[in-house]
This record gives structure tokens, C-alpha cells and sequence, in this order.
């Protein structure tokens, strides 16, 4: 019947508004007040360009360029 029925536009069209506008206030909130909260510790560390560490390693989809990499003499 019409009464167990509701109106599109106006319900969801306002949940969604709000949905989005409170995911994008916790995302707002997160990259302001604490931005270094998900980052690598690595970054932390001071850079010296002289000296490359010896644990960099590519990510996994890049490792078999790097053992083709590895494979070729200087």
C-alpha cells in the first residue's frame, strides 16, 4: 500500500548528504589534527643522502624488475 511506502528524493538524498558529509569530516579530522598517524615510521628517520640503507627493498608487484635488475652485472 502508499502509507508503508516513502519518498526517494528527500529521505535518501538527505542520508546520503549526510553520510558522506560525516565520512568526509573524519577524514577532514584525521589529515588535520593528526597526519602523521598513519604514515611509515621510516619517515621519521633523518635523511642522509650519502649513504643509501641496505633494507630497501621494492614492493612485492615491482620485485621482478628488481631480480632482473639483480641478474645484470654493472
Amino acid at each position: 500500500s502508499n502509507t508503508d511506502k516513502i519518498p526517494f528524493h528527500p529521505y535518501y538524498s538527505y542520508k546520503d548528504l549526510l553520510g558522506a558529509l560525516l565520512m568526509l569530516t573524519c577524514l577532514l579530522s584525521l589529515a588535520l589534527f593528526s597526519p602523521n598517524l598513519l604514515g611509515d615510521p621510516e619517515n621519521f628517520s633523518p635523511a642522509n643522502p650519502l649513504v643509501t640503507p641496505p633494507h630497501i627493498k621494492p614492493e612485492w608487484y615491482f620485485l621482478f624488475a628488481y631480480a632482473i635488475l639483480r641478474s645484470i652485472p654493472n
